[in-house]
């Protein structure tokens, strides 16, 4: 498999996708990354030019090549020893399920072994949803997943992606890959652990606004704050070193807190269900997590040809008041060609999750 990513850096859509696009040769899949402004144009220009060509976009801030760009288009190309299929999940807030029939359709056409399949995925919300469709759409198969739902778009506008040229809203726009003669496999990285083993459960919860409302039978900004010793009014700038989250094992699933409701509820990114088991969670070393993330990778891999990633915006905001952006997106460089997503939320295999790290790496 060969991958090429080209930047776009001119004011001029037109112009900036002909810069982003200037070095593809035959590709068989692109994938798109640019601003919310641009997404819509680019997305057609993209088609125009390579109509036979399928491909997925989206919005955000992006990754390549240890870079941060904001306002350019970001294109990727693959070719060469793949199989691709993409498709897209509309109406995704209401009735995802009636597109679980056509994701096994596709995920049929390209013939999935083990280790070697990819789900890439770019959605505007409704995640929990998401993920249990595309479960049961390749329930047959060993597919790794990752995705990221769109993060950046202006307020009063609606999250779009794009597929084959057309973008959507209330959506999902995917792409299945398969690498015919390598592997691809797919990593999570997280970054936070117990703050303490005292366990809290989700007593009263509104799923619809994604609102836990009790912990322990009590508002949960209150047992939040007497566990942290974080005033109520501290609460939200805590959420980069002190989230919530689910652990199971040896694995958490964090919970991103955004708003404090007036009865003092805490509305976030990632559902919470009423029985849910949860753990306030502290910054651990990430500079060390990350170094052994890739020292993981590399274990499993000869060599890499790609690394494709989704970061949490959260993430891209605590490393920038770290100081260690530029760091970490040197270390990711290392590994090999990579770009990846800024986005609001991820997606990894059957679990949505927050402030989190996910990667498909390419053999």
């Amino acid at each position: 498999m060969k991958s090429v990513v080209g930047i776009g850096k001119h004011s001029d859509i037109q112009k900036a996708v002909e810069e982003a696009t200037r070095q593809i040769v035959n590709p068989e899949l692109i994938i798109l990354m640019t601003t919310y402004a641009k997404l819509k144009e680019a997305s057609q220009l993209i088609h125009e030019k390579y109509p036979d060509v399928q491909s997925i976009g989206t919005s955000g801030i992006t990754y390549s090549d240890g870079q941060v760009y904001e306002a350019e288009i970001v294109v990727i190309a693959f070719s060469e020893g793949i199989r691709v299929v993409t498709g897209v999940i509309t109406n995704l807030s209401e009735a995802p399920i009636q597109h679980v029939k056509k994701l096994q359709e596709n995920s049929d056409k390209i013939e999935p072994g083990t280790d070697n399949t990819v789900c890439i995925e770019f959605c505007t919300g409704d995640e929990e949803k998401l993920v249990t469709t595309l479960n049961a759409g390749f329930h047959k198969y060993s597919i790794g997943l990752i995705g990221g739902t769109v993060f950046g778009y202006p307020n009063g506008e609606r999250a779009e992606v794009s597929c084959n040229g057309k973008v959507y809203e209330d959506a999902c726009a995917y792409v299945l890959i398969k690498n015919v003669t390598a592997k691809i496999k797919v990593y999570k990285e997280n970054i936070y652990g117990k703050h303490s083993d005292n366990a809290h459960i989700a007593t009263k919860v509104n799923l619809k606004k994604k609102e836990l409302i009790e912990l322990d039978y009590k508002p949960a900004t209150e047992v939040y704050s007497k566990e942290l010793d974080i005033p109520r009014d501290k609460i939200l700038q805590s959420v980069l070193t002190n989230p919530m989250g689910r652990v199971v094992r040896d694995q958490v699933f964090i919970s991103s807190m955004h708003t404090i409701g007036a009865d003092g509820s805490l509305l976030n990114y990632k559902k919470i269900n009423e029985n849910d088991t949860i753990y306030f969670l502290q910054l651990l070393d990430y500079t060390k997590i990350t170094k052994q993330t890739i020292e993981a990778i590399r274990k499993d891999f000869s060599r890499i040809s790609f690394v494709f990633s989704v970061d949490c915006i959260y993430r891209h905001m605590l490393y920038q008041d770290k100081k260690y952006l530029d760091t970490y997106l040197a270390e990711m460089r290392r590994m090999g060609n990579h770009a990846g997503i800024v986005g609001g939320g991820e997606q990894f295999n059957n679990q949505h999750v927050n402030q989190t790290m996910v990667c498909a790496v390419f053999e």
